[in-house]
């Protein structure tokens, strides 16, 4: 599929760098449109942009008013990429002011954005970009990076640019689109390609993922037909942002992730020893396995026959314990708790209005819905989430694969973390490439 992008570059070094962003959009076949601000164009020059796009560059707010140039762009826009974002774009875009052309675009499109950070390591630790990335983080905006690496001094850290690469295989998951050429013969510096995107760095996470089952008797089980494969994905892409993870798998149909220390269980009552066994050292917790609300009053040690008169199986059920609504209602030590919940609901009103109730009972900091039924959600590569907010409000809906939304709903932890805590503090005089 051929989109429409836009590649916003804001004033940093990082600019040339856009330039291998631009070019392998091109390569893949997408139909690019560059909007530097003024201060971008002090670092790499309009002729450039211009011959690697392929498409005229406008910067002036005021050029083409008879088109209504600086609202078309962007209503004409499938995709905006904003390479590099300094913490001036970021604040701008936060705040949602308008004052060049960029900053039009952005405001007078549907399309998603995704933002490539880049700045020194203090600007992006301050407060005030915490709480912006935050902020576009709960209004749906992508972000990709900072990376940890080498800047244009002697110092290293968080708050590099991350590979064009990277960027655009990001943002083309974003809306499902076909992965990108390789950004060959572009620009290229002394650090490495391979730096991580490490936003969950020292943050120790458990994922629980599957279905439980719970036994009637040595051959038969009631079940669930979750395949893990969802909290799977949020494990590896905590695991791939840095974090220490700690899966809980509950009869998974998928491989457990590399990299993650792993604890089997099967039953509901196993899930939430293991659950409270991992708690007390957990920094965020997401129960994403499906969890049997009841299980049978008693288990046979032997297989359940056939009586022979032609009557029905009559089963007594007792209630298993809500894992999380007993978190929840404890003090749980600061640790973050999001919650899923499944729902068949047709109505997406109703569908929100059961999950706000849901996270409010449980008393789950983030609250994951997700519709399921025959052909969605369960044992399926795809799923289509809202994540509520503590205040109720939806802070993302994300749709398509599993992984992407998977890193989604991590986007939203790291959100919610960056409010919760306070950042560290860096030393250093250079600055970030």
């Amino acid at each position: 599929m051929r989109l429409n992008v836009v590649v916003g570059i804001s004033g940093g070094i990082a600019a040339y760098k856009a330039v291998g962003v631009v070019r392998a959009l091109v390569l893949a076949g997408h139909d690019v449109h560059v909007v530097p601000t003024e201060a971008a164009l002090r670092f790499v020059g309009r002729p450039t942009l211009e011959a690697i796009s392929r498409n005229p560059v406008h910067v002036d707010l005021y050029e083409g008013v008879a088109e209504v140039r600086h609202v078309a762009i962007g209503q004409a826009a499938d995709l905006i990429v904003i390479a590099p974002a300094t913490a001036n774009t970021i604040a701008k875009l936060a705040a949602g002011i308008a004052d060049d052309l960029l900053g039009n675009t952005v405001l007078a499109s549907r399309a998603p954005v995704v933002i490539a950070p880049a700045m020194h390591t203090e600007m992006w630790e301050h407060p005030a970009t915490r709480a912006n990335i935050a902020t576009l983080r709960s209004r749906g905006v992508t972000v990709v990076g900072p990376a940890i690496g080498q800047l244009t001094g002697a110092d290293s850290g968080p708050g590099r640019m991350e590979e064009p690469e990277a960027i655009v295989a990001a943002a083309l998951a974003v809306v499902g689109g076909a992965e990108a050429a390789p950004a060959s013969d572009g620009p290229e510096d002394a650090a490495s390609t391979d730096a991580p995107v490490a936003d969950l760095a020292g943050v120790r996470v458990v994922v629980t993922a599957g279905g439980t089952r719970e036994p009637l008797d040595p051959v038969r089980f009631l079940g669930n037909r979750s395949s893990g494969k969802q909290g799977t994905a949020i494990a590896e892409a905590a695991r791939a942002r840095g974090a220490e993870v700690h899966l809980i798998a509950a009869n998974l149909e998928v491989s457990s992730p590399d990299g993650c220390s792993v604890r089997t269980v099967s039953t509901a009552l196993e899930l939430r020893d293991a659950v409270r066994d991992a708690l007390a050292s957990a920094d965020v917790l997401v129960m994403a396995a499906a969890v049997a609300d009841y299980r049978p009053a008693s288990v046979s040690e032997a297989k359940i026959k056939k009586d022979g008169s032609g009557d029905g199986l009559t089963l007594e059920l007792v209630r298993n314990p809500d894992i999380l609504a007993e978190i929840g209602a404890e003090p749980h030590g600061g640790t973050l708790l999001v919650g899923f919940a499944a729902e068949t609901e047709p109505d997406d009103d109703r569908l929100l209005e059961l999950g706000r109730a849901k996270r409010r009972a449980k008393g789950a900091d983030l609250l994951v819905v997700n519709r399921v039924g025959w052909r969605e959600g369960f044992a399926t590569d795809e799923n289509a989430v809202v994540v509520i907010g503590p205040d109720d409000l939806v802070v993302t809906e994300r749709h398509g694969a599993k992984t992407s939304v998977a890193h989604g709903i991590i986007d939203v932890v790291v959100s919610e973390l960056a409010v919760r805590r306070p950042v560290s503090t860096h030393r250093g005089s250079a600055h970030p490439i």
